[in-house]
């Protein structure tokens, strides 16, 4: 994995830069002590680390804007960084760089049920949101295993998904607007409160950008009704191709479940024995079906599904009969990763996403790349909509290990893009698929996506070094120099 080289004048100026982040954020918001430094380190991605030069934690709007447009004029380059349990290595520090953490952009700004939505800052949890408004009877839709912990801002930098994504959509179908600050400290408001705007979708294109293209300070969100009904299904198989086919089947039939969930025997094995979910210990793999709405319509979708999985050769069938019994088949998908970490010195945590209708294939091959890279696999994904975490199971302290892993799980972010699918559901690329870029796009199609960073970013200071294999200069691509003070879409609001 490479980086850019760091800027020896930026690291000889460190001082100098450090005294004016010091005048913008006083007290204790800046830090440079090396030991402090290294909980920055590192992002959900462990295997990759690297001290940053500097951090600096605003706690105000305008605060972040002054940073930036000092970083600007110091030509320093600059790494947004939120909860820090992203897992492509999208916040890895760079040694001359500037960490701007956002922890302290926490609050919850308003709610406004009238228009169903809450206006957050970056900082806040996904979980949070739910919780702040489930006394009145909604809450947010995306929700990342994480939730507890992952912040918003990281949400909208990585379009981030869920357990229930498949009926409710990814962190972009979620959000009706936010504000972004550029380099140079200019303000800009994408969206609103409103459903849609006219013009370019350029809060679509912020929405997954990594942290490439500004800085997020305020994020609007959709909230929705808590549904009537809930309920889930827990279907175990004989064989993981069995289980995929089910997925297959269950959505050709014209059914969209709010959540389908499936893992394989050592997932389940490793979850069941982290919290005692009541999993059947026989199955190859399990299935976690759920439907909400009304009660009419939940139990009869609920009866369809059991029909198709039996169909398939479903070796169990167990359906929710209470809230908590629900709650329960969940808790061991939630802690899925946690329960495999206790197993395994370390693991890494892929992302990609394939079509539905090629999972049997996709599983089964996958299980002769374990085989033969010796390494296991702990298969946990979004099945519904075919996002693929594959957990690699290894040990870093043996020499070559995380080189082994690293190739093993390139070829299965290859494999997906041969099937016709693409190399990040919804943990983005950052670091970890930069160099898989390639096999995705070819060079028109990389240059185009870079011209658009060029818009906002000119001078390619914001995140340098992920996404994109390869980095040019805007003049090379062929974009006109945007002068200082000016924003690169005249028509956006500005403060």
């Amino acid at each position: 994995m490479l980086m850019p080289e760091p800027d020896a004048a930026v690291i000889a100026n460190r001082d100098r830069l450090i005294a004016g982040l010091c005048e913008i954020v006083p007290g204790e918001g800046v830090i440079v002590d090396t030991d402090e430094l290294r909980a920055y380190e590192t992002d959900g991605i462990a295997a990759y680390r690297q001290v940053p030069l500097v951090v600096v934690l605003p706690e105000t709007r305008a605060q972040v804007a002054a940073i930036l447009e000092l970083c600007g004029e110091h030509r320093t380059k600059v790494v947004p960084r939120g909860a820090g349990t992203g897992l492509s290595g999208g916040a890895l520090p760079l040694a001359d760089g500037v960490t701007l953490g956002l922890g302290k952009f926490n609050r919850i700004l308003e709610i406004d049920y009238d228009n169903r939505c809450v206006v957050v800052q970056p900082g806040v949890t996904n979980l949070a949101i739910s919780e702040a408004v489930a006394g009145q009877g909604f809450y947010y839709a995306p929700d990342p295993s994480s939730q507890i912990a992952c912040s918003i801002g990281g949400n909208v930098a990585e379009n981030s998904g869920g357990v229930h994504c498949l009926k409710y959509g990814v962190t972009t179908n979620n959000i009706l607007g936010l504000e972004m600050v550029l380099l140079d400290g200019e303000v800009v408001r994408l969206g609103g409160r409103h459903l849609d705007s006219g013009g370019y979708d350029l809060l679509g294109v912020v929405t997954g950008s990594e942290g490439l293209l500004g800085v997020i300070t305020e994020v609007t969100v959709r909230i929705l009704p808590t549904p009537a009904t809930a309920r889930a299904l827990l279907i175990g198989f004989a064989t993981v191709e069995a289980g995929g086919q089910c997925v297959v089947d269950v959505i050709a039939g014209g059914i969209i479940p709010a959540g389908m969930e499936m893992m394989d025997r050592f997932a389940i094995h490793a979850a069941e024995e982290f919290c005692h979910a009541g999993y059947p210990l026989d199955a190859e793999a399990l299935l976690i079906v759920e439907f909400d709405g009304a009660q009419v319509e939940v139990d009869h979708l609920i009866g369809e599904a059991q029909r198709i999985a039996e169909a398939c050769g479903a070796t169990s069938v167990r359906a929710s009969q209470s809230e908590d019994e629900r709650l329960n088949f969940w808790a061991g998908r939630k802690a899925a990763f946690p329960a495999v970490g206790r197993i395994s010195p370390d693991y890494y945590c892929m992302d990609g996403t394939i079509p539905r209708g090629r999972l049997p294939e996709v599983l089964s091959r996958m299980s002769t790349l374990s085989e033969q890279y010796g390494l296991r696999v702990a298969n946990v994904f979004h099945a519904g909509d075919g996002n693929l975490h594959p957990l690699i199971l290894y040990d870093a302290n043996i020499p070559g290990e995380l080189e082994k892993v690293e190739e093993f799980g390139a070829d299965i972010l290859r494999l997906c893009v041969e099937v016709g699918g693409v190399l990040t559901g919804e943990h983005g690329v950052g670091v970890e698929k930069r160099d898989l870029m390639g096999t995705m796009f070819d060079e028109i199609d990389l240059n185009q996506q870079q011209r658009v960073k060029c818009a906002f970013d000119p001078a390619g200071l914001l995140n340098p070094g992920k996404m994109f294999p390869t980095l040019h200069r805007c003049a090379e691509l062929g974009r006109m120099h945007v002068h200082r003070g000016q924003l690169p879409f005249p028509d956006l609001p500005r403060f």
